[in-house]
């Protein structure tokens, strides 16, 4: 069997599934007492969230089955969500969109997907690349492409903050020193930090974007309206040169696929397109139950009642436990942010190396995420990169405390080695 260059590409599967899958097998006919995962990036199950969407969806599944399901639709997405999208962003934000600024796809990775497709790979100026200001950043990203060397992160200033602490800032410099952007893509908040770009940075990349006539896709699927994951504050831009993406994934509905865009209808028109050359248009029950929470309220009112303190607890727990058990002899440091689903840790010492403690807590049935997929491979992962972790918050609170006291120890072990 022989490939095309885009599939030979995209056949591949990316370093972060080789781990999924690597952690998929080994605890394989285990008992869940046996294991501790925290390297899944799935968000937890919060039980009022989970009623919200099991209540909706019967409701919706009663009076709207036969016409959402049992008929094609609009590719740009159902006529309900767009007027409740519509409606809530001129409302909460003042804004003055309509139904051409707004795309709905299976998704936002599909979304993210259109949008790498439509302005990057080879053009008649050469290769267009997609740029990630800063990098640790979502690794699914780096899966978009089917143009090999396609994509580019720019390495973050690493500010200390007192005597555990750390924080990124974004390199503007080295972000204008890059030639040929067919697009610029942000997750704010990020994943895996839980960082928010300032204002000013914000302000900065949009001003370049302008110069250079090169859209922006800012991904905000942990921030604000709606799940309110992250507790830190930053506005919503509407820009001519900005697709904002939205998602109900961290909303308590990852499994469905459901996601939108909001921007400059010359893009959105595109992405329009591609989303009926490709999936036709995302499932529509869905989207009639989206369309139903937005308008109630009850969207808005369960990210800032439910979800956003549940995750500020999980944050403020783990942190708390993190200061109380990592040995006080090994450099370690945790992103100071602003909450979310995940800590990020730094162990700033140059033998320390993620993958080889991925291996280690994995003898001992612990999994974690190593921060080395965060940045990008080409032509080889930074020091920085190699001494970081992920670990997620989405498990209950005694795994949890279980991963990190094992993470715990096997740091001391290695460090009493040395």
């Amino acid at each position: 069997m022989e490939l095309s260059a885009c599939g030979e590409k995209m056949a591949r599967m990316s370093d972060l599934r080789k781990i999924m899958d690597d952690i998929s097998v080994h605890i394989k006919d285990k008992d869940e007492n046996e294991y501790c995962n925290l390297s899944i990036g799935n968000p937890a199950a919060i039980p009022l969230v989970v009623d919200m969407w099991h209540r909706v969806m019967g409701e919706v599944l009663s009076s709207d089955f036969k016409t959402a399901s049992c008929q094609y639709g609009l590719s740009r997405g159902h006529s309900l969500l767009l007027d409740s999208i519509k409606n809530y962003f001129n409302m909460k934000f003042n804004w003055s969109i309509d139904v051409n600024n707004i795309v709905v796809g299976p998704g936002c990775q599909m979304l993210a997907f259109a949008a790498v497709s439509l302005f990057s790979g080879p053009s008649k100026n050469g290769l267009k690349k997609i740029v990630l200001p800063l990098v640790p950043e979502y690794t699914g990203y780096q899966s978009l492409p089917t143009q090999e060397n396609c994509i580019i992160g720019i390495e973050p200033k690493i500010v200390l903050l007192g005597d555990r602490s750390f924080t990124y800032e974004i390199d503007i410099p080295a972000l204008r020193a890059e030639k040929n952007i067919g697009l610029i893509m942000i997750s704010n908040p990020m994943n895996p930090s839980g960082r928010y770009a300032t204002s000013q940075e914000l302000s900065e990349i949009i001003t370049f974007a302008e110069e250079r006539d090169i859209p922006i896709f800012i991904d905000n699927a942990y921030g604000s309206p709606f799940p309110k994951v992250v507790s830190g504050k930053s506005e919503l831009i509407w820009h001519s040169n900005v697709i904002n993406s939205f998602s109900a994934s961290k909303a308590g509905m990852p499994g469905e696929r459901i996601g939108f865009l909001i921007g400059n209808s010359k893009y959105i028109n595109i992405i329009t397109s591609f989303m009926a050359n490709t999936v036709l248009h995302a499932p529509q029950l869905l989207q009639v139950a989206l369309s139903r929470v937005i308008d109630s309220g009850e969207l808005d009112c369960m990210s800032g009642t439910v979800i956003n303190p549940y995750y500020k607890e999980k944050y403020n727990f783990t942190h708390e436990l993190l200061h109380t058990l990592l040995p006080v002899e090994v450099p370690w440091r945790i992103f100071d942010s602003d909450g979310g689903m995940f800590c990020w840790i730094w162990i700033n010492d140059k033998n320390f190396d993620g993958l080889y403690f991925y291996q280690k807590l994995k003898e001992k049935n612990i999994f974690i995420m190593p921060g080395q997929f965060f940045f990008i491979n080409e032509p080889e992962v930074s020091e920085h990169g190699r001494q970081c972790f992920r670990i997620s918050l989405s498990a209950h609170h005694g795994v949890i405390a279980k991963g990190i006291e094992t993470i715990a120890l096997t740091l001391t072990e290695m460090y009493q080695k040395e």
